[in-house]
């Protein structure tokens, strides 16, 4: 009854009026109300101090959740995500360019291109109308992999009557969170075809509960294996594919042998074949496959506001870019930009990025020099390209860490990034993300010059490992100056994954902002 007295700033729906009958009660003393108004605080909770979008801003967030929802449904692999971007480009004028051909007398100021390396890594990119020579690159980076079940080279596995896959760990997955889950088999397939026994690549996302790793009954585990759920990703992460049939009924006899269709698994090959409407699995020359969660991705929350979905991290910077680009192409502000606006999609983030396709290979590089080339008539010019690079910036988009709240000890007091709260920019002075005074000032000038909200920041305690991403890995190859960002989710790295729906909005706001207000904002801090 003393909140009346409280001289503080209150919310009003916390701290609604009260009126009092007895009007001739002393008033409480100072240090009284100073213990009313912190236990008030406490019990009002977090949503007291954060700011979040009221219900009805929420909502108009969306229509956005379910268009990012029907990519992530879509794109459930590397090859998957690129096809879906590249149709979205397709749908918004992009035109594909060859990257086996010289890019000169094909690039022009005014155009809007893209181009693919193994069907698993995307370079899109418009060229300002305004673009001269020497001017620079504006880049959004992420990536199309994420931590998955892979079939291994030689599938056949069997146990206890069962017919099972041989399957490999990629990346660093929170792997018991695959247990118990409805999987699909996605990826690429290569197809003999013709006379000439051709060679194509064909995608396939067989998108029902084909496989399943199941967990050992609690009535056969130990109190000790139960208190640690401990299992060997060798041994017990096989998933059962069907009941091990008579070796005739899968066409045992007889089959070729060829080095590679004997080692592998003859009901998934016939599953693969009905799939892609193949006559005979003698077509099947080698695949590349990935087990993957079915569920579909859902808005989830009393007032719809996260989205619950797998591979989070970093579909959704893939979709958001995609859509960036694309809406930046689009709006007409090409005409005045004097820069080239690029998206980069790598694959292999989650394995370190060494690869001939990953943040780590000549990709971004010959990016920047090829295009620059081309912008010059068709002749390469060293200084130029370097004036270029100088001028250059790349936007290192993956997802961050939200403060967790069973678990927010785990996030440095003054660093903790809320789901709906806006964008976040990721530091580490030793070098796990690129982001220092300078260019994470430049984030919030974009930012700011847009009218947007001021972004989050994140770092991880003294006592806590911190991740990585592309940023470090693209800046040491190139000299291009870097920021790491994110949009904040939990369970990162999990089957399932978890992040708020506003934050998709201010991502794509933040990254259209970033194509058209950069060059204005670097031109204002002094290099």
């Amino acid at each position: 009854f003393f909140c009346r007295s409280i001289p503080y700033p209150r919310p009003p729906s916390v701290f609604p009026p009260l009126r009092f009958p007895n009007r001739t009660m002393p008033p409480p003393s100072a240090t009284m109300r100073m213990r009313v108004a912190v236990l008030l605080l406490r019990a009002a909770g977090a949503a007291c101090l954060v700011a979040m979008p009221p219900i009805s801003d929420i909502r108009a967030h969306v229509p956005l959740a379910e268009e990012a929802i029907r990519f992530f449904d879509a794109s459930p692999d590397p090859f998957h995500v690129v096809r879906t971007s590249s149709r979205m480009l397709e749908a918004a004028g992009f035109e594909e360019l060859d990257d086996k051909e010289p890019y000169a007398g094909r690039i022009f100021p005014g155009g809007k291109y893209y181009f693919t390396r193994n069907r698993s890594t995307l370079v899109a990119f418009a060229v300002g109308s305004k673009y001269v020579p020497g001017n620079g690159f504006k880049v959004i980076g992420g990536h199309t992999d994420t931590p998955v079940l892979k079939v291994k080279a030689r599938s056949r596995r069997s146990s206890s009557g069962v017919t099972q896959l041989g399957v490999e760990c990629y990346g660093g997955g929170l792997w018991h969170t695959w247990f118990d889950r409805d999987l699909g088999i996605c990826g690429r397939v290569l197809v003999r075809s013709g006379e000439d026994g051709a060679i194509e690549q064909r995608l396939v996302r067989i998108d029902r509960a084909l496989v399943r790793v199941s967990t050992l009954a609690i009535h056969l585990t130990t109190a000790k294996e139960r208190e640690a759920f401990g299992f060997n990703n060798e041994d017990h992460l096989s998933p059962i594919l069907a009941m091990a049939a008579k070796k005739a009924l899968t066409g045992e006899k007889g089959r070729e042998k060829d080095g590679w269709t004997e080692h592998q698994e003859p009901l998934l090959l016939q599953v693969l074949a009905d799939e892609l409407g193949l006559a005979s699995v003698s077509e099947i020359a080698d695949f590349e496959l990935n087990l993957y969660d079915v569920q579909r991705a859902a808005l989830g929350g009393v007032n719809s506001e996260f989205v619950h979905s797998a591979r989070l991290d970093n579909h959704a910077t893939c979709f958001v870019a995609t859509k960036a680009i694309v809406t930046h192409a689009g709006s007409g502000l090409l005409e005045d930009d004097t820069d080239v606006s690029m998206i980069t999609l790598f694959d292999h983030e989650e394995i370190g990025s060494s690869s001939a396709i990953g943040a780590g290979s000549p990709v971004m590089a010959e990016s920047v020099e090829r295009i620059a080339a081309a912008l010059n008539g068709g002749a390469s010019d060293a200084d130029l390209t370097g004036a270029a690079l100088r001028k250059s910036f790349v936007l290192s988009v993956d997802q961050a860490h939200a403060v967790h709240p069973n678990y927010a000890k785990k996030h440095e007091s003054a660093h903790m990034p809320s789901m709906n709260g806006g964008i976040v920019i990721k530091r580490n002075s030793n070098q796990k993300y690129t982001t220092n005074g300078v260019t994470g000032l430049l984030v919030r000038e974009v930012a700011r010059r847009a009218g947007l909200r001021a972004p989050q920041e994140f770092m991880v305690r003294n006592d806590c490992g911190c991740g990585s991403t592309i940023g470090p890995i693209i800046s040491t190859a190139t000299g291009i100056r870097a920021v790491d960002v994110g949009m904040p989710q939990l369970s990162m790295h999990s089957c399932r994954e978890t992040m708020g729906i506003a934050d998709l909005t201010s991502g794509l706001d933040l990254f259209v902002a970033y194509f058209q207000n950069f060059r204005a904002a670097d031109s204002s801090v002094e290099q």
